[in-house]
């Protein structure tokens, strides 16, 4: 699989698509037209570039927060559909295996008929898993055996996302957990329960939640603030802002909630379906398969939230951790000041500066006023024009503000 060279989503292994022109300034900051947009182009592969959706926009302009989602997920469906290679079809077929030989009964009857609930546990002669049938007993080890391969690959591939992996896995046999301690003891659930007998469900689904959202979230959109403000700095804060809106996380973030939703109703399809005592109930064998396909969603989800700050950030190295995990560690965190601009000249410093998030700005020289502005923009006391050029007091040469910063690539 093609992978992105310099830490961003693949957009960087096609600079011609940004740059043009004199010395490879860019030729647009907008979005391209839809008519000139081709999957098949290569050359296409920034969220700025992709085709803006506008479908909910014009029933109401609040629905505009709907057509950036939408923009965000055809953009991801693309660098899946373009990047994704053999390992990621591997991993979801592992998954699949893994799932089908688990709940596999056809020809077998193992699950429909009940087993012998008299018996139970993993190991010992007594074990009730030990005491199933041959071939549902070799099942269940192979389903083992591609499960154990499924998270090695995932292991192997995504490294910067192993340790927010290992948190993910904990949230999910946490609700899979609840969801079969919750059957334990009501085997209908959720129907004729009270508020208490929710409880485990409740408190597993919690946990899934600190752990996904403000762990594993946040040390990724934190580690993607980290890298852009250290990578892609730019005196012209067009080009700033358009890689905030390349390393866009909405979606992603949003995907995460996708996969919990999956994740519960896989983990009750599954604990439902097996239940109830034999002779209560018959055995669902759409309740098995529905549990394998939410499962297998849940687990192409589940893909794609390793998958996307690995592509996006992997090939910078960067360490996916929260900004107080870094302080924890001992790891220096970006602490920008603003940047003194110097003479192109003589190298002499001079009043334009540059913040953190690469925004220039120069003082009014208007008499009298000590307001400031981005160079072209209005000052922001006296609303005086703020020139575009400036005097070096050292050498008189008047040269453009924004050469009074060191040469920075556009990406």
């Amino acid at each position: 699989m093609q992978e992105p060279t310099e830490g961003d989503s693949g957009a960087d292994e096609s600079p011609t698509t940004l740059t043009g022109g004199v010395e490879g300034k860019p030729t647009s900051l907008g979005r391209k037209d839809s008519g000139n947009f081709s999957e098949d182009s290569h050359a296409m592969v920034r969220l700025s570039d992709f085709p803006a959706s506008n479908a909910f926009s014009q029933i109401h302009p609040r629905l505009s927060l709907i057509d950036g989602l939408m923009t965000e997920y055809s953009y991801n469906l693309l660098l899946i559909r373009r990047y994704w290679g053999y390992d990621e079809v591997l991993i979801v077929l592992l998954s699949i295996f893994g799932y089908v030989l688990g709940a596999w009964d056809l020809g077998i009857g193992e699950l429909s008929s009940g087993g012998d609930y008299n018996r139970s546990g993993i190991f010992g002669e007594e074990s009730g898993f030990l005491h199933i049938a041959e071939l549902a007993l070799i099942l269940a080890f192979l389903s083992v055996i591609c499960w154990g391969a499924f998270f090695s690959l995932l292991w192997l591939r995504y490294p910067i996302m192993r340790e927010n992996m290992v948190y993910l896995v904990i949230g999910m046999l946490f609700i899979q957990g609840g969801y079969l301690k919750a059957h334990s003891g009501s085997p209908a659930f959720p129907t004729g329960l009270g508020m208490w007998d929710w409880l485990p469900v409740i408190v597993v689904n919690l946990v899934m939640l600190f752990l996904s959202v403000f762990v594993v979230n946040r040390a990724v959109i934190e580690t993607r603030d980290v890298h852009v403000q250290e990578r892609h700095s730019h005196p012209d804060p067009r080009v700033f802002d358009r890689a905030w809106n390349d390393h866009s996380l909405r979606a992603w973030s949003s995907t995460i909630g996708v996969w919990i939703v999956l994740l519960n109703m896989s983990s009750w399809f599954g604990s439902h379906s097996i239940s109830q005592s034999p002779g209560e109930l018959d055995f669902s064998y759409l309740m098995v398969f529905i549990y394998v396909i939410t499962g297998i969603f849940s687990i192409v989800f589940f893909l794609n939230i390793l998958w996307f700050p690995q592509f996006m950030l992997g090939g910078a190295e960067d360490r996916i951790q929260t900004s107080r995990a870094r302080e924890v560690a001992g790891e220096s965190t970006p602490q920008h000041r603003d940047e003194q601009g110097k003479c192109p000249v003589c190298n002499q410093r001079t009043a334009a500066t540059r913040n953190a998030f690469g925004l220039v700005q120069a003082p009014c020289r208007e008499q009298g006023c000590i307001g400031k502005g981005q160079p072209g923009s209005k000052c922001d006391k006296c609303e005086s024009r703020i020139p575009t050029r400036g005097v070096c007091p050292n050498c008189g040469s008047s040269t453009p503000i924004g050469s009074h910063f060191g040469r920075v690539e556009v990406w």
